[in-house]
């Protein structure tokens, strides 16, 4: 372990990272904090599929959302729309659940908040949540990562105790950019090689440079642990903790495939200042209120 010293206090980084070198570090969190019974394969594999969550009902809901969402002009030019680079077409919307009553009624169906509760172990706030959008003929992907990596250095979370969501809003296909994670990868911390540049989210958000594994570290885990890829009908959900290795690919089919993405981080765990970069992001991408959701 690291010590990390701060203008007000010092501190214990339990999983450094954005030094000179990639350094793995086992971890040293439960993967389940709470002791709810039919948990054993996420804490296995780091990941829980739920075929059958939303009702197609409830998806032409959400489906219907996110589609006035994106299509609205206020939306896009607001800084929490982000857009492709190359084809200025919405990418994601973030702090849906605050934007939308429709998506903040989501977050808390006690479907969905009440599964992050038995995960980890106690009461909840949403640390993101966020709409992506991925239609047909080009969208780009997202390139493999530990979203935790980016959350304890960037955003300032201490502890591996956090959980995400994918609910899928349209047919998750083999071949419209799928969700792809590698099973087990999530027992060790792959810290990233770079320190963190100012306002890095900018750009991150878009295409990831800081905090993205080399081709070597990537070899190494896909050989150990194989990579899962995640199709499914809409209403569909996947959850997966915070450290698994996880990305998608382009998806060049005519077929969308969009999805509402939850965060929920223990109350427990809130945020401090950043481990690994020189000033926090946005609250509408790390947040810094930490009420519980209710």
């Amino acid at each position: 372990m690291t010590e990390v010293r701060t203008e007000r206090t010092e501190r214990t980084d339990l999983y450094p990272t954005r030094g000179a070198s990639e350094v793995l570090t086992p971890r040293r969190d439960p993967v389940v904090w709470g002791d709810a019974p039919g948990l054993e394969s996420y804490d296995r594999d780091g990941f829980l599929v739920e075929p059958e969550l939303l009702g197609d009902d409830e998806v032409a809901v959400y489906r219907r959302e996110l589609d006035r969402l994106v299509a609205d002009p206020a939306v896009r030019s607001d800084p929490r729309a982000i857009v492709e680079s190359k084809s200025a077409t919405v990418r994601s919307v973030f702090e849906v659940h605050r934007i939308s009553e429709v998506f903040a009624q989501l977050v808390r169906d006690e479907r969905v908040v009440g599964r992050a509760r038995e995960i980890l172990g106690s009461d909840v706030y949403v640390h993101q949540s966020r709409i992506n959008v991925k239609p047909g003929f080009g969208a780009s992907g997202f390139y493999w990562h530990s979203d935790f990596e980016t959350w304890h250095a960037e955003d300032g979370l201490p502890r591996m105790r956090t959980v995400s969501v994918s609910i899928a809003l349209t047919e998750n296909h083999d071949t419209n950019g799928g969700l792809m994670i590698m099973p087990g990868s999530h027992r060790t911390f792959l810290g990233c090689a770079g320190a963190t540049p100012k306002d890095n989210y900018k750009r991150s958000l878009q295409m990831q440079d800081a905090g993205t594994p080399s081709d070597e570290a990537l070899t190494s885990l896909a050989d150990a642990h194989g990579i899962r890829l995640f199709t499914g009908r809409a209403g569909s959900a996947t959850w997966f903790d915070c450290n698994a290795m996880h990305g998608s690919g382009d998806n060049i089919t005519p077929y969308p495939r969009s999805n509402v993405f939850i965060v929920f981080n223990s109350v427990e765990n809130a945020a401090v200042e950043p481990f690994a970069a020189p000033v926090r992001r946005p609250e509408f991408i790390g947040a810094r209120d930490f009420t519980p959701v209710r």
